[in-house]
């Protein structure tokens, strides 16, 4: 059988003498010296690839392990869902403080008590020299309520006020007054870094000011404002040791009820002090000035503020009345805060960068301080207010920031014992409110008793249902509504403890998760209009909200 003269692709030599016989074939050394090179060239590329792809793949692992194993992976803080803190034979006060002290960025709890013996093992007044029973500062986890630490301090105790170490270069943050001492405490380890002997014939009062720092040493300073019935005083602490910095400065000859530092916003700071007839503004380059010479050069001036200054007193007049009784700050997040006035005929807002009256609100008996929250979402805090409407019974209003009109309102028993209404704002741009009292009925009591107070929770999107919790709590010393992280994990913590203020009796530091008693809470309708969700649908809404920051 004769074969065809054409080559195909299983017979390559029948190619090579088809283009030997076309004169391109190269010669045998020629191929020897190509073939030679091309295999040479091939294999180092193949061996550079290979060493390339095993040392990426080798960077990979030991990134991956790095990240596993080398570095820990953050462990978030495992909550109790309520806890208890429970003290017998003990008394407490109304002092309560909301700090991370454990450096965990979850929120601590701070307190003082008076007993014999600390809640750790011997931690008693007499091992540390003291008095029996003393005053114990205690600070408890945010978390499950454990002690963190507690420090034993001489009786009687006066008042306390933590959170002055924010952007101050101090290092402590507790500030308290106590027997004839005043006391400086760092939160993270209860350790004291100065004390110092309560100034002669002083008897100081809450707020501490926290002044920039007036001697020099790079640390702020402290003020303290002390009156009595005869003139007001203020003196400058250094934030460093304690020490008095000059001497006293009598601010003016009446008694003043209250007081606060503003800043303005040219950065000038301002003393201002709640008087019988008014709330009056005094610079503190003034004070500094007559406290010692030359202590006032570091301080800023405002000249809008200074025009409108007594020329003899220094003092600038911010609102005038014959009846101021409460005297409170838009938040302390914005540098120059709104200034909310309560008085006998009205409640008032002051601009605080101008002084201009921005609104006002008629009423004639406020029951509690005023909060504020968020009701609309225009992004300005509205203000919760109470309103004693006579037969034992109260008005609970929200007021717009913006105009002062109301936006909600309902009426309650004003139940005695009754903390200040609170809130604590979500990711949505409102706010969720807790107030306390008792829906009225007709099978009500004719006066209401302590064992009758309920917390009440309104949700603004649902403005026509209460949620009311079902359990009652003890006598209430103070109560705080906060955030125990940034961002997440809402909830109340409660000091409950004799009715009178220093008795022993059982002392109770407690702490809920806000949606905690949702299931278990009352759907109550009020008002007319309202929409056609069903309890469970208002309930469901409670539990889905998220929380932040202001």
């Amino acid at each position: 059988m004769e074969t065809t003269g054409s080559a195909t692709e299983g017979d390559p030599l029948k190619r090579g003498e088809d283009g030997a016989e076309a004169g391109t074939a190269p010669s045998a050394t020629e191929l020897k010296k190509k073939s030679c090179k091309e295999v040479l060239g091939f294999s180092k590329l193949t061996h550079w690839r290979t060493a390339v792809f095993f040392l990426s793949l080798f960077l990979c692992l030991t990134i991956v392990f790095a990240f596993s194993f080398i570095i820990p992976c953050p462990v978030r803080p495992q909550y109790l869902v309520s806890w208890n803190k429970t003290f017998n034979e003990t008394a407490t006060y109304d002092f309560l403080a909301i700090e991370d002290a454990s450096k965990d960025k979850v929120m601590d709890v701070l307190f003082v008590v008076k007993n014999a013996d600390g809640s750790q093992n011997n931690n008693t007044c007499a091992g540390a020299g003291l008095p029996t029973p003393c005053v114990f500062v205690i600070a408890v986890d945010g978390t499950d309520g454990e002690t963190l630490w507690e420090r034993p301090l001489h009786p009687d105790f006066h008042w306390a006020q933590c959170g002055l170490d924010k952007e101050t270069s101090r290092n402590w943050d507790c500030l308290l007054s106590h027997s004839d001492q005043l006391t400086a405490v760092d939160k993270y380890t209860g350790d004291i870094r100065w004390q110092q002997p309560q100034p002669s014939g002083l008897r100081s009062t809450v707020p501490v000011l926290s002044v920039p720092d007036l001697d020099g040493d790079k640390v702020n300073d402290v003020a303290l404002v002390a009156s009595d019935d005869t003139q007001t005083q203020l003196l400058f602490l250094s934030g460093k040791t304690g020490v008095q910095i000059g001497s006293t400065v009598v601010l003016d000859s009446p008694e003043t009820a209250n007081h606060l530092l503003h800043c303005t916003t040219e950065g000038s700071h301002y003393v201002l002090l709640q008087k019988d007839n008014g709330l009056y503004g005094l610079a503190l380059w003034r004070v500094a000035a007559k406290a010692k010479a030359g202590m006032e050069i570091g301080l800023k001036k405002d000249k809008h503020w200074e025009n409108n200054a007594d020329p003899t007193s220094g003092l600038v007049p911010i609102y005038e009345s014959d009846s101021v009784k409460q005297v409170l700050r838009t938040g302390e997040t914005d540098d120059t805060p709104n200034l909310l006035l309560v008085t006998g005929k009205e409640v008032v807002l002051v601009d605080g960068k101008n002084l201009q009256l921005l609104w006002r609100f008629n009423t004639s008996s406020i029951l509690s301080e005023p909060s504020f929250g968020h009701f609309n979402k225009d992004e300005l805090l509205d203000v919760v207010v109470e309103e004693d409407i006579g037969n034992y019974t109260k008005r609970v209003v929200i007021l717009d920031g913006k105009s002062g009109g109301v936006l909600w309102e309902v009426n309650l028993l004003a139940t005695p014992n009754s903390p200040r209404p609170a809130s604590i704002h979500t990711t949505n741009s409102f706010s969720i409110f807790v107030f306390w009292g008792m829906m009225p009925s007709e099978t009500n009591a004719t006066v209401p008793l302590t064992s009758d107070r309920h917390s009440y929770m309104l949700h603004p999107l649902y403005s026509k249902v209460l949620l009311e919790s079902p359990s009652s709590m003890d006598h209430i010393i103070t109560f705080k509504a906060t955030l125990l992280e940034r961002g997440r994990h809402a909830a109340y913590i409660l000091l409950t403890g004799p009715k009178k203020e220093g008795a022993e009796g059982t002392v109770v530091l407690s702490k809920r998760k806000l949606k905690q008693d949702v299931p278990g809470s009352n759907v109550l309708r009020i008002g007319t209009g309202g929409g056609s969700e069903t309890n469970e649908d208002i309930k469901e809404a409670f539990n889905r909200l998220r929380f932040s920051d202001w």
